[in-house]
């Protein structure tokens, strides 16, 4: 059988760049895509031959689908598609600007869901979807509801897709990772007035003791985009350490 392709959305850096190194390593072409060139073709020299770097903006008309087609291009199938672009926010809820409530649908709800329908569209022999998603899918934070709505309908959308995609032998499952170690996580414990005893805290409310890494999260993407997940379908995977189980 001819080697899989892989499309991982936002994998120029943190969990993605993670994702992207480890479904390469799994076997799969790799198609990265990201907002910044530089980092984008600086991942695709380090993974080598068999990844692809394309500059796409999801939230464009015409963007999901230049990506799905592009892989299709470039690689002549189209296998596994992570969803993993996202923005952050975090604003008092009462507070939060309309403008910047749009922004943060359009690019962490409505572009997954694109991504989602263009690449379903172009799976001729089934396939795997993996939409990340977070612990806020879950649980409720103050300053964070409209990042977690984002991710709740994600989530939705997985179980709902799961079902209505299983005739086409297109697998939906979400990954939910907790606190995790990456550039953004860093530069927020930096901001913080006492970062240590903030990521003591944060480190205290895990129950494992510590914070996930973007390894831990990638492996969980490999094992749902492997044969080895052929019967799993509809499930929101935590990778949180125990955190959303108690």
């Amino acid at each position: 059988m001819s080697r899989r392709t892989a499309i991982v959305t936002g994998s120029t850096s943190g969990i993605g760049h993670e994702i992207a190194r480890r479904l390469h390593a799994d076997g799969f072409n790799v198609l990265v895509t990201g907002r910044d060139e530089t980092r984008g073709e600086r991942v695709s020299e380090e993974l080598g031959e068999h990844v692809v770097f394309v500059a796409v903006d999801l939230t464009s008309p015409g963007g999901p689908a230049e990506l799905a087609t592009t892989a299709i291009d470039r690689f002549g199938r189209l296998d596994v598609v992570v969803n993993n672009a996202a923005i952050d926010h975090a604003d008092d809820l009462l507070e939060a600007p309309t403008a910047d409530v749009r922004r943060v649908f359009e690019v962490n709800t409505i572009a997954t869901i694109a991504v989602l329908q263009e690449s379903a569209k172009r799976m001729q022999h089934g396939g795997a979807i993996i939409n990340i998603t977070s612990r806020l899918a879950s649980i409720g934070v103050p300053t964070m509801g409209i990042y977690s709505a984002t991710k709740g309908a994600i989530k939705a959308l997985t179980m709902s897709a799961a079902v209505e995609l299983a005739p086409r032998n297109i697998r939906v499952n979400a990954v939910a990772p907790g606190m995790t170690r990456t550039p953004l996580y860093d530069a927020w414990l930096d901001d913080q007035a006492d970062p240590e005893q903030t990521e003591r805290d944060v480190v205290a409310a895990i129950p494992l003791g510590r914070l996930a890494s973007c390894a831990d999260v990638a492996a969980a993407v490999s094992f749902l985009a492997s044969e080895e997940a052929a019967y799993i379908t509809g499930v929101s995977i935590p990778v949180d350490g125990g955190y959303t189980a108690h």
